[in-house]
């Protein structure tokens, strides 16, 4: 098992003060190739459509000294549990939980947003300070 990121309980709290039921801490999804852990999976029933909306939520830090390596990394680790999750779960969506600093200090650069553009990257921005989540960027 991998270790958790620093903002884990933040964002599974704030998910929860949203109403989602948390069902996978982490979600493990078994390939051939190995196992892979995305974050958090949750679960919210939408009462008014009677749907259940699925998610998967891979939270990331950017806790590093270089914000454009930790967006490498998070992007890759992204694009590939999206593509496992395609093909063993795939009614849940996907999304990259980030702070709301990092969101406004770097995600909304060039690069990040030619990226969260082209490669079609939800977001879950979160207000650690808080235990919130600030905006759903679909």
């Amino acid at each position: 098992m991998s270790a958790k990121d620093v903002y884990h309980n933040t964002v599974k709290a704030a998910l929860q003060k949203e109403g989602w039921l948390i069902t996978h801490d982490p979600l493990v999804l078994e390939l051939s190739s190995g196992r892979l852990e995305i974050d958090l999976g949750a679960d919210r029933l939408i009462a008014a459509r009677k749907d259940n909306i699925q998610i998967a939520v891979e939270v990331k830090s950017f806790l590093s000294p270089s914000l454009t390596s930790d967006f490498h990394h998070a992007l890759g680790q992204f694009l590939n549990y999206r593509v496992a999750l395609k093909m063993k779960e795939p009614i849940r969506v996907l999304f990259l939980a980030v702070p709301i600093k990092v969101y406004h200090n770097f995600f909304s650069g060039e690069l990040a947003q030619l990226s969260i553009s082209e490669y079609n990257v939800k977001l879950l921005v979160f207000d650690p300070d808080r235990e919130v989540i600030a905006q759903w960027k679909n």
